[in-house]
């Protein structure tokens, strides 16, 4: 799923929206500890300090073993049939799950002073989807959701480290190729959505063609270059001196790509596999 969360604009004004509202504004270098005159308090103690690279890390942490969590409770909580080859569904904690993910990740939008809620809530909800998504697909193909978990880290290790060297640049001209990409691919799958809606689904979508391939690889490859954009954001919410509560913000946010990413490795695994 494309993350819908971090974009430049989208947390500064998350940011300033909730600034708005409470009356917070980033203190001078050295002002933390003093007293915020409009609530008589001290900065520290009254917002929480700021956002932090460090911070959003170990929220992101956090989330992770929340998900992992979830998702192994709901992994065993799932079912075979009586020869072991296909999944029985807990259809209804699958499909509340995707439905209290999603209105997590809106809700974000537009309370991100409630990310610290926000972000653990949606973390336990994803990770009862993932749980059983992944217990049908190691049912189908032994041994995939390991090579997925792995390729998953492996990706988010090799992206972390070209960005803190320096080999990747986010820059205006890269935030538009990977956020107009991203865009391209929620579009490219709506459609084949509807396109399996009125018929069977496309089958570059399912099976191990060549070309079905080819899309899973470019999708993964976009999934991997948002990874860029949160790492990004997240020292742009360090740098721009916002409020703490934005470490969740963006922890969440970088979840919502590790979640899409391996969702990808999922389904190229799969293809790769059937070819």
């Amino acid at each position: 799923m494309p993350n819908p969360l971090l974009s430049p604009e989208s947390l500064r004004t998350a940011a300033g929206r909730d600034d708005e509202r409470s009356g917070w504004a980033a203190p001078d270098p050295g002002a933390i500890g003093t007293v915020d005159p409009m609530h008589g308090d001290t900065v520290s103690k009254w917002h929480g300090g700021l956002a932090t690279a460090s911070g959003a890390a170990s929220a992101t942490l956090m989330l992770l073993l929340l998900l992992l969590a979830s998702g192994t409770f709901t992994w065993f909580a799932t079912d075979t049939n009586a020869d072991g080859t296909a999944v029985v569904f807990p259809a209804g904690w699958v499909i509340g799950g995707a439905i209290v993910g999603l209105v997590c990740v809106l809700a974000a939008q537009f309370r991100p002073h409630a990310a610290r809620w926000l972000a653990p809530a949606y973390a336990v909800a994803e990770g009862v989807v993932l749980g059983a998504i992944s217990r049908a697909f190691e049912t189908a193909y032994d041994g995939i959701v390991l090579q997925a978990v792995g390729a998953t880290l492996g990706v988010f290790t090799v992206m972390l480290l070209m960005y803190r060297s320096g080999m990747i640049t986010v820059n205006a001209r890269f935030r538009r190729i990977v956020m107009g990409a991203t865009l391209g691919v929620l579009g490219f799958y709506l459609v084949s959505w509807l396109i399996g809606l009125f018929g069977s689904a496309p089958s570059y979508m399912t099976q191990g063609t060549g070309l079905g391939i080819i899309v899973s690889l470019v999708v993964t490859a976009i999934a991997a270059a948002n990874l860029a954009l949160d790492f990004d954001l997240i020292d742009t919410a360090e740098r721009e001196r916002m409020p703490a509560y934005m470490e969740w913000y963006c922890a969440m946010g970088l979840l919502v790509t590790l979640v899409w990413l391996y969702m990808e490795m999922l389904r190229l695994l799969a293809k790769l596999r059937d070819n």
